[in-house]
């Protein structure tokens, strides 16, 4: 799925990265514990999170992960998003919460990581 298709769907705002909107992610995790992020996320993926500090960026970025989506209409800092577009990452925010927001992308298609969703 497109980067582009995941803003549409969850109506979200483009924080940063949108010269990479065009991006695909094959993959989607929700958790705002990274240690779950570590142990389960492939790369390619997109984290939707409602978790807003740096560690986040860091976990995304070590998990070669692309997108990022903040849930609840979640602001990070002006120096996260610096560090999320130095790392080539989009950034996204969203009214929606964790549980709407995951269920869109997986309803359009996007699995989690070894899902496979007809």
């Amino acid at each position: 799925m497109k980067i582009n298709v995941i803003k549409e769907l969850l109506e979200g705002r483009v924080l940063c990265g949108e010269d990479h909107l065009d991006r695909d992610v094959y993959s989607a995790c929700g958790s705002d514990m990274m240690s779950d992020v570590l142990a389960y996320v492939k790369d390619q993926a997109v984290l939707l999170t409602g978790l807003v500090n740096s560690q986040v960026i860091r976990t995304a970025e070590m998990m070669d992960m692309v997108c990022i989506v903040f849930v609840r209409s979640k602001q990070p800092t002006k120096e996260m998003i610096e560090l999320a577009d130095e790392c080539g990452m989009v950034m996204l925010t969203t009214d929606l919460r964790m549980y709407e927001a995951c269920g869109r992308l997986f309803t359009n298609g996007l699995t989690g990581y070894g899902e496979s969703h007809e």
